[in-house]
């Protein structure tokens, strides 16, 4: 019912910024939390962000916080990530995913739907 397609990840270098971008089709609802996750090779899937579609109310993970911003265009149905100050441990595929049940935002499993994921490397 929903489909999510990212963009913007590449190569950058420590310090750097890059922003990545979900464009939302489908069935989408103005209550409706998108996040975004990032899992490294060998690691589990881990929580970055996440944005209200009816608000501003926003989550970070604490190694992110203060160097990464989400937003949303909501006329756009975008979800964005600015990611600035860029350390080669935020080296990972990053997923954007929309939330499908009523439950903790911050948690993977409430999310029924996730993009494809893109690749972001910082190099050092």
């Amino acid at each position: 019912q929903v489909q999510l397609v990212e963009s913007g990840g590449g190569l950058v270098q420590a310090g750097g910024p890059l922003r990545l971008s979900c464009a939302a089709s489908g069935r989408t609802f103005s209550t409706q939390f998108m996040g975004w996750f990032r899992q490294a090779p060998g690691k589990e899937r881990e929580f970055v962000a996440t944005i209200s579609w009816n608000s501003i109310s926003t989550y970070y993970a604490d190694s992110v916080k203060g160097r990464f911003a989400i937003s949303r265009d909501k006329f756009k149905n975008t979800v964005y990530l600015q990611m600035n100050s860029l350390k080669p441990e935020d080296t990972a595929v990053y997923y954007c995913a929309a939330l499908t049940i009523p439950d903790d935002p911050r948690r993977s499993s409430s999310y029924g739907y996730w993009g494809q994921g893109t690749q972001v490397t910082v190099s050092s």
